[in-house]
């Protein structure tokens, strides 16, 4: 969710024109511009990619808590570092059961991550684990920063 939470921050800055098929009587085509970010064109390229990113994590274990989570290694595209990183090729096993889960959470879960993308919800991962999908366990410990 972290990937699609970043993509979608950044179309949410560009419009897109949508129109209909219809054509008036005088020749033209209604046009008007929407937020990228809302556009189905776009969500649907989006979700269909978004796993492809998965071999850029590593898992990672807390030294304190010994807690495993993927965390991102790798610069995004747009970083100065990013040309310099791209001449490296990286490739492990590692990244596939990740890939899996999130091919997997994003075929089961598609609907909700698009009504929360319309909603222009942030920290997506959070809604999407604790609120609409029921992914995540839920702490009685757990405090609010």
């Amino acid at each position: 969710m972290d990937e699609v939470e970043y993509d979608v921050t950044k179309a949410r800055e560009k419009k897109t024109k949508v129109g209909s098929f219809r054509i008036n009587p005088d020749g033209t085509q209604e046009q008007r511009k929407m937020p990228l970010a809302h556009s189905e064109a776009f969500l649907a390229d989006l979700l269909d990619g978004v796993c492809e990113r998965m071999n850029d994590y590593k898992l990672e274990e807390d030294p304190v808590t010994k807690k495993k989570a993927f965390k991102r290694f790798a610069p995004r595209k747009g970083d100065k570092i990013y040309k310099e990183f791209k001449k490296f090729y990286f490739y492990s096993d590692a990244y596939r059961p990740l890939k899996f889960a999130c091919e997997a959470i994003i075929e089961e879960h598609e609907d909700e991550i698009s009504s929360l993308i319309a909603q222009e919800a942030h920290h997506l991962a959070d809604k999407l684990c604790s609120e609409k999908a029921d992914l995540c366990e839920s702490s009685a410990n757990q405090t609010e920063l």
